[in-house]
């Protein structure tokens, strides 16, 4: 069995609530689950900010033992300060191809990769005039 941490609506129509779950990941969105691990509710209190929930000695546990997490649930346990950032690309424009450069999600910056910073010293002044006495 194939465990994944997820969201379940909640709520009325235009007013979602979701419930972080630990569940099968054959089981349907609102079906049957494991263990409910928090909540989340992305309409902005009286104080403008989204309220979220989330029992993380339940959520470490379930995420050693090898569930996955879903995108919206790995988004919100980065913001939470469970998980690493995950990997993000560009988008390019609506409906296009997207950048293969990847993103850092707290700046919304190009990330430019180590191995490119390596290459640019090998090709220092000194290496060029080490490699034309050879």
């Amino acid at each position: 069995m194939v465990v994944c941490i997820r969201l379940a609506r909640f709520g009325c129509k235009n007013r979602p609530f979701y419930r972080v779950l630990a569940a099968d990941s054959r089981s349907p969105r609102d079906g049957k689950h494991l263990e409910v691990l928090g909540y989340y509710n992305p309409l902005p209190g009286q104080d403008g900010g989204k309220r979220m929930g989330l029992n993380f000695d339940r959520v470490k546990y379930w995420l050693s033992v090898g569930a996955q997490p879903s995108d919206p649930v790995q988004r919100i346990l980065f913001r939470a300060g469970v998980l690493p950032p995950p990997p993000m690309l560009a988008m390019a424009h609506k409906g296009g191809p997207r950048e293969t450069r990847l993103v850092d999600p707290l700046t919304g910056r190009f990330v430019t990769p180590k191995e490119l910073n390596n290459s640019d010293q090998s090709t220092s002044p000194e290496s060029a005039e080490n490699k034309s006495e050879i």
